[in-house]
């Protein structure tokens, strides 16, 4: 039996991945700071710092087949990390982002261009922001002598307390919908189209490309081909928990959740939710024998991790929530 190491094994796409691997015959070892998730012969779970390198190297002296790595690397440089995972497993996965592509393409390729090589933002380009630190963690990969990664690239990922609206998670999103509270939403994002996926499909092509040959030192976008326009998901939103969206220009919504103006926040915006987000998947669609109509509609799958909001649950308030509900109280006054 082959033995699997998921570093991240509660997030959004790790809590599907375990009990995919595990019914698929496969030891799992599961990693995180939350408890476990799955209860499964096949699953051993370890409460755990993954980004602890003595407790991390004790981990791989168990000789894992397979790693799949959901931590993000931003503030800690992978090039300290990458060479410990390839040298201690036949086949690691690392996960990076559709985050990391420019709008230049339609739909978005795995060969479609990058931000970290083709943006004109010299600003951009010298930060540590997500989209770049992902583009050269892939180029570490790229360059390395080992033949035995595979990088996967998922679109917008929903997940259980996991949904997103724009750039908003669910505790200014969903949740404020669930309390009566509207919602304040960019106006230039209304009309442009996204994908979004849901974390058990993203599992289950993750699972499917481990330990295939001609897998490694590939890219695949790990994703639906269904794409809807912000507008539309908003309007399912609305359908499901009654979200009411206010549309406002972009600058005040980034006033909301970014005061500070320390760019993540804008370029989050601007550089993803902005950009034309329609993916092609047909290249993990043809290794994994998967088809589009296999995964999950996108209405169906909020639809299910709305279901899966524990009952009575009470969101912890926000700094942002606050500036929304100053926001839209000072905009309906006459």
């Amino acid at each position: 039996m082959k033995k699997i190491l998921v570093l991240g094994a509660t997030g959004a796409m790790g809590r599907y991945l375990v009990p995919e691997l595990a019914a698929m015959g496969y030891q799992v070892t599961g990693v995180s700071l939350d408890d476990a998730l799955c209860r499964h012969e096949n699953v051993n779970h370890i409460k755990g710092d993954a980004f602890n390198r003595p407790f991390v190297e004790t981990l791989l002296a168990e000789k894992y087949d397979g790693i799949v790595n959901f931590m993000s690397y931003g503030s800690r440089p992978f090039a300290d990390w990458y060479e410990l995972f390839l040298k201690n497993t036949d086949h690691y996965i690392f996960l990076s982002s559709c985050r990391v592509y420019d709008d230049k393409e339609v739909p978005v390729r795995e060969t479609s261009p990058r931000l970290w090589d083709s943006s004109e933002d010299e600003v951009l380009k010298a930060s540590n922001d997500y989209c770049i630190h992902k583009a050269k963690a892939e180029d570490l990969l790229v360059a390395s002598p080992y033949g035995n990664w595979t990088v996967v690239r998922p679109a917008t990922t929903f997940s259980t307390m996991r949904l997103q609206l724009v750039t908003l998670e669910f505790s200014n999103s969903v949740a404020r919908a669930l309390q009566g509270k509207k919602v304040v939403l960019p106006i230039q994002a209304k009309d442009k189209p996204a994908t979004l996926s849901w974390g058990g499909d993203v599992a289950r092509m993750i699972a499917r490309i481990l330990f295939r040959e001609e897998a490694k030192r590939e890219f695949y976008n790990v994703c639906s081909a269904e794409h809807r326009t912000w507008g539309e998901i908003a309007d399912y939103y609305k359908d499901l928990v009654g979200l009411e969206a206010v549309w406002v220009d972009k600058e005040d919504y980034l006033a909301i959740l970014d005061p500070e103006k320390k760019n993540n926040v804008r370029w989050q915006l601007e550089y993803a939710r902005l950009f034309h987000r329609i993916t092609d998947n047909s290249k993990v669609l043809a290794l994994t024998g998967l088809k589009q109509e296999d995964l999950m509609p996108m209405y169906d799958g909020l639809r299910l991790e709305i279901g899966n909001i524990p009952a009575g649950f009470v969101p912890a308030e926000k700094e942002v929530g606050r500036r929304m509900d100053a926001y839209l109280e000072k905009r309906c006054l006459p």
